[in-house]
């Protein structure tokens, strides 16, 4: 009997190589459950603006805003394992950055602007690039520290920003900010000028909801394929175990401070959608609170998950929207000024305490659930 492998005769068809043991086809992964719910989901989301006002919209995009910029923090803490406070300090600089390089200069609420005049869908682009840029100014400093060492480091950010934006009155418009450039791309302005589609009338909101949507999925891809991939693989090993890691040959700091720069043009992104749905910026809402914010999205929704990071991000910024609007069938929620319990307080009081359930009961967050099936036939 011959050692030699046998040759197939020519014109003969080669046998394909069999699947890796373990690996689902293609017929396999459309039949699941997950594949339906998602293609659902997506149909849903494409026609929603047909459908819903103006109010929901907004909470939608703002959903939206918040997803992305949780998804670069959730790539720098859930998978790299360093914690930042600074994070709305990144989407300040989005924002404003890109209300500078598209505005054009002049005078607002008694203070003389400063404005490139650049087109606007350039404009956007530096914007996430500076954002970056500021993250690589700090990043050295993000390489060589962590855990709490980082988060202290971080939370000077914060107070470092709200003194420039508050004081840089050129700049920023001061205490009243200053308002937004709608965004144009390819001919095409996202403003409230109506555009008729299947007799709906579309304004900024509707046109924003579209644009959101490519943003966050085009976030989501690319993280996920960070973290799917060999990148990936060392972010978790500097985060389970730093020595090991570096013996292993990975280049701890310098991964740390490439990742810190990733995530601040995730947060500067983020910071221009948000700048073009609320068409104005203002200093006060970049502040300590929304960095607390953004550290409860990803751990009501999972840390190191890209989908834990979207759930954490729609269930803490949608909640307030919620409240507020229900704010008079709710109990113990009253209206703003009123002298109850405001909606913004209740929501924070919630996911505070979802905070504490998520960490007690279920550590891999919100995005877990769906995993946690009992296995048929074990």
């Amino acid at each position: 009997m011959s050692d030699t492998a046998a040759v197939p005769a020519p014109g003969t068809a080669t046998p394909s190589a069999p699947a890796p043991a373990g690996a689902p086809g293609l017929t396999e992964r459309l039949r699941r459950p997950r594949t339906y719910a998602v293609l659902a989901g997506s149909l849903l989301l494409l026609v929603l603006p047909f459908y819903l006002d103006r109010f929901w919209l907004q909470a939608g995009l703002f959903a939206m805003a918040a997803a992305i910029g949780a998804i670069g923090l959730n790539m720098l803490t859930g998978a790299t394992g360093q914690l930042s406070m600074g994070h709305a300090f990144f989407l300040a600089v989005g924002a404003y950055g890109y209300c500078v390089l598209a505005g054009e200069s002049g005078t607002e609420n008694g203070h003389t602007l400063t404005g490139l005049g650049l087109p606007t869908w350039l404009a956007a682009v530096l914007a996430v690039l500076l954002a970056g840029l500021a993250g690589g100014v700090f990043s050295p400093i993000a390489g060589r520290l962590r855990g709490a060492y980082l988060g202290i480091a971080t939370l000077a950010l914060i107070f470092i920003g709200q003194h420039v934006l508050f004081n840089a009155g050129s700049l920023t418009g001061g205490y009243n900010g200053r308002a937004v450039p709608p965004l144009s791309l390819f001919g095409f302005t996202f403003d409230d000028t109506e555009l008729l589609v299947a007799a709906v009338p579309f304004g900024a909101s509707e046109k924003l909801w579209y644009l959101g949507l490519a943003a966050l999925l085009l976030s989501a891809l690319f993280a996920r394929g960070v973290l799917r991939g060999r990148p990936g693989r060392a972010m978790n090993a500097i985060r389970d175990h730093r020595i090991a890691a570096g013996v292993m040959g990975v280049p701890v700091a310098r991964y740390r401070a490439g990742v810190f720069v990733l995530s601040s043009m995730y947060a500067g992104l983020a910071g221009v959608l948000l700048a073009l749905v609320f068409q104005r910026t203002v200093p006060e809402y970049f502040g300590m609170i929304l960095s607390l914010e953004y550290l409860a999205m990803i751990v009501i929704g999972g840390l190191g998950s890209v989908a834990g990071a979207v759930i954490g991000a729609a269930f803490v910024s949608l909640l307030p929207q919620v409240l507020t609007h229900y704010s008079d069938s709710l109990p113990l929620v009253s209206a703003p000024g009123t002298g109850g319990l405001a909606p913004g307080e209740a929501s924070r009081y919630l996911y505070g305490a979802a905070v504490v359930a998520v960490v007690l009961f279920l550590p891999g967050g919100l995005a877990r659930l769906g995993l946690a099936r009992p296995r048929l036939g074990a």
